[in-house]
């Protein structure tokens, strides 16, 4: 039955999400966690995997609950759940291509749905932050907050954030920056 729920559960995320993986993130974190399949710092922990191997980034988070559930064949139930909208969507448009990409109602959706996308990314921004930033849930007060933040995470964001700014390095460098950096301030080297 869990094999079932996989599929279907990453079925509706496929279906409903729309801007990418960032923008899934608040979806799949809802699902996965409300189930009781990860913990919101597993699933932290399994986003920050899947950002950093190749391939999707949906398609790699589906996997590793899948995987945690059930094994291979969880992994793959959930994979396909995740991609079979992307894909039955794309044939159907395919199909009709000519006809509906002049379509003014289609235009006016798409338009709608951008600033929905910023959101869903803003907040999945918010939620791995809230995750790894901030150390503790006993806040009352501002210098509780402060005490809180993991600074060694800011500073490393912070550097990182500077670096792909000022210079245009690809993705990986910037993991293996982070990567080294995470170990040299979290003592593993």
């Amino acid at each position: 039955m869990i094999l079932i729920d996989l599929f279907i559960t990453f079925f509706k995320i496929g279906l409903f999400t729309f801007g990418g993986g960032y923008a899934m993130i608040p979806m799949i974190t809802d699902e996965v966690v409300s189930k009781g399949w990860a913990t919101a710092q597993m699933l932290t922990d399994f986003i920050a995997i899947a950002e950093s191997t190749p391939g999707t980034f949906a398609i790699n988070t589906a996997s590793f609950v899948g995987m945690e559930q059930m094994g291979v064949i969880g992994a793959i139930c959930a994979t396909l759940g995740v991609i079979m909208p992307s894909f039955l969507i794309i044939l159907i448009i395919a199909r009709f291509f000519g006809s509906i990409s002049e379509n003014k109602y289609v235009k006016a959706f798409l338009w709608g749905v951008r600033p929905v996308v910023v959101g869903l990314i803003l907040s999945a921004t918010y939620s791995i932050a809230r995750n790894h930033i901030i150390t503790s849930d006993e806040l009352s007060g501002l210098r509780e907050f402060f005490a809180a933040i993991d600074w060694r995470a800011v500073g490393i964001f912070a550097v990182v954030f500077v670096i792909s700014r000022l210079k245009k390095l690809h993705p990986i460098w910037l993991i293996l920056i982070s990567g080294a950096a995470g170990a040299l301030l979290y003592g593993v080297l």
